[in-house]
């Protein structure tokens, strides 16, 4: 079938488009690189023309509280309208686990914001809500630096490899759409202290992580188990090991 992958040129995106391809179905990246702008609506009728899967792995290129709000309502807004008049039978987009639970900040205010026009929007629809990627990890520690040293938590997270993320979206995309959430998640539970230090070692990175239980996460104060996914997510098979010995 055609699906078409909103973001289908990133980090994730490129990596679905790749994995929907092998399994023998017409995956269109569509990006503004690729003529597509999901601001503007330029290029989504000819790009949604046919397509029976929409996939949004977009992000906003700010995660400032303002900018990251219009960039989510105005792209979503945009595609499931052009979804609508496409006659799209399943609109996917990925999301974060705990989102919820983070509303302290403005860019997950707007990651809800999003999540509610896609349920209100009257199509069949499914949203991942991913944790974070290994991939992601070093722009953690760098966030959290103050004066030389990283100072984390050790709140729980379950991060997970980019691969295995694309691959659980895939899965979702290609089957019925659940018009709820499907959580996806790594195989293994870190603190996030405990992984940015491992991480950090293996780079030969000498910043010291200081595990500071106040310390916020991206500006956002967390118990221990706030990016914990629920126990039904679907879990993936790259541990941080096999990850680091990739890289």
């Amino acid at each position: 079938m055609k699906i078409v992958v909103i973001g289908g040129t990133g980090l994730i995106g490129s990596k679905l488009v790749g994995t929907l391809a092998e399994h023998g179905h017409q995956a269109v990246a569509a990006a503004p690189s690729t003529g597509v702008n999901t601001l503007t609506g330029e290029g989504l009728g000819p790009a949604l023309e046919g397509a029976a899967v929409v996939v949004d792995v977009s992000n906003s290129p700010s995660f400032d509280d303002g900018p990251a709000m219009d960039f989510f309502r105005t792209a979503t807004t945009n595609l499931l309208e052009s979804s609508a008049k496409a006659g799209v039978e399943h609109y996917l987009a990925l999301s974060v686990v705990g989102t919820d639970r983070l509303q302290e900040s403005g860019y997950f205010r707007a990651k809800t914001a999003q999540e509610t026009l896609i349920r209100e929007s009257g199509l069949p629809y499914s949203i991942v809500h991913a944790t974070q990627f290994f991939e992601f990890v070093a722009v953690i520690a760098d966030f959290s630096t103050v004066d030389g040293a990283v100072r984390l938590p050790s709140a729980l997270f379950q991060p997970m490899a980019a691969d295995d993320v694309a691959a659980g979206v895939g899965r979702t995309a290609v089957a019925e759409p659940v018009n709820g959430i499907r959580e996806i998640g790594g195989p293994e539970q870190f603190g996030l202290d405990a992984l940015v230090r491992k991480a950090l070692a293996a780079k030969g990175d000498p910043r010291e992580v200081i595990t500071d239980e106040q310390a916020p996460y991206f500006n956002i104060r967390m118990s221990e188990r706030t990016l914990l996914p629920g126990a039904q997510a679907q879990l993936g098979e790259v541990t941080f090991d096999e990850w680091l010995a990739r890289q």
